[in-house]
């Protein structure tokens, strides 16, 4: 069995790659709370806040600050924009049964794409600016969760 290497994260991009975690964390709450039989609303209203929350603005910051580095034509960066959409479509399709579930598997997908694949070919060419702007603006505070039903507790 192949034994797999922990990913090295620049300094600079650890904090976003933090987000991600909080991201499969998500994935792990939604997928907990079927399995624990918790009504497909409750678990919507939850990753609609982690979306409005979380995941629009960290969208907005890969975006507009660390796709550039790789260029819009990259293929990787292609990629990932259509993922994003993708993604926005499901947090805002209203068949909730259907659209959480895909959500749950789609966002895990996508987490693992950028931190396996798009993250390092960031870093591999991101100058020391480019790494240092994008450092000092993702805002690095602890994550602070919505605890008002902790439907997967």
């Amino acid at each position: 069995m192949e034994k797999t290497v922990p990913l090295k994260r620049k300094k600079e991009l650890q904090g976003i790659s933090r987000d991600h975690h909080q991201g499969l964390l998500l994935c792990w709450k939604i997928r907990t709370g079927f399995s624990k039989g918790i009504e497909v609303a409750r678990i919507k209203r939850y990753a609609d806040w982690f979306f409005k929350t979380h995941l629009v603005p960290h969208f907005e910051l890969e975006e507009r600050y660390m796709f550039p580095i790789l260029g819009k034509d990259n293929e990787l960066v292609k990629k990932a924009l259509a993922e994003h959409s993708k993604l926005i479509r499901l947090f805002e399709d209203p068949e909730i049964h259907k659209s959480i579930k895909r959500i749950e598997e789609e966002l895990e997908k996508h987490i693992r794409f950028e931190e396996r694949l798009l993250f390092n070919e960031i870093q591999k060419i991101a100058t020391t600016a480019q790494l240092s702007a994008v450092s000092k603006l993702h805002n690095d505070e602890k994550f602070r969760d919505n605890s008002d039903d902790p439907f997967w507790a």
